[in-house]
């Protein structure tokens, strides 16, 4: 592919990440990108058909972006476990207190082609988290118990008036899908009491801050890439 054709194209992600982050997914339109940048719609769908598929391009990045930090957190010595938790417990409080934050997690849930995405990232690391407490699952089953977890996760995050407060929420999330992969009853709340016992709200601010900062830095590298 021509070197100006990866370039135009690494330029509507970038636009379209800064303002779908700044002003929320829903909130950003097709020709909102356009303008930004300049360019008609026919020629933003010449690269991506739909808004989704931009979101598709953010979600990947934070699907990488989950797996930098899990890695990190068990370099300082906590459990991949543990830190599967914290993911959790950092996106709902992230949500809980950015709308921007909540908008994006829930449309990446609603959007069939993100979902899947989700999904098959999440089975990946299920299969690495939870070997110990499922050594006999195969691929498929794996794959089927994220269709179930999935479906929590967007549970936690889609909240109403009459929704539990948030920490019942991360409680109880956590507990289902632990049990899902067979988790043992100690281990659970162990690890669902440590989660609860930080200050999981500013811990959530602070990681989805960072997060947006990993997209820009991401964004960065890859036109740098481009022209080395």
């Amino acid at each position: 592919m021509p070197k100006r054709v990866n370039t135009t194209k690494l330029e509507i992600i970038q636009t379209a990440s800064r303002l779908i982050l700044d002003n929320g997914y829903s909130n950003t339109s097709v020709r909102s990108i356009c303008s930004d940048l300049d360019i008609g719609l026919g020629h933003m769908s010449f690269y991506f058909a739909t808004k989704e598929h931009l979101l598709a391009e953010i979600v990947t990045m934070l699907c990488n972006f989950q797996w930098k930090m899990m890695r990190e957190e068990a370099n300082d010595g906590i459990s991949l476990l543990l830190a599967l938790c914290l993911e959790l417990m950092t996106m709902a409080s992230a949500a809980e207190e950015d709308p921007i934050a909540k908008d994006l997690f829930i449309s990446s849930y609603i959007s069939p082609l993100t979902l899947e995405i989700i999904r098959k990232n999440d089975a990946a690391r299920a299969k690495t988290v939870f070997a110990e407490f499922c050594p006999d699952w195969t691929d498929e089953q794996f794959t089927e118990a994220e269709v179930l977890v999935s479906g929590i996760e967007y549970a936690t995050l889609m909240t109403t008036e009459t929704s539990s407060p948030l920490d019942t929420r991360i409680s109880g999330a956590l507990d289902a899908i632990m049990k899902i992969y067979n988790v043992p009853d100690e281990i659970r709340k162990k690890k669902i009491s440590k989660v609860l016992t930080m200050d999981y709200r500013s811990l959530g601010r602070r990681i989805f801050k960072e997060f947006k900062q990993y997209i820009n830095d991401e964004n960065e590298l890859a036109f740098e890439e481009l022209f080395t």
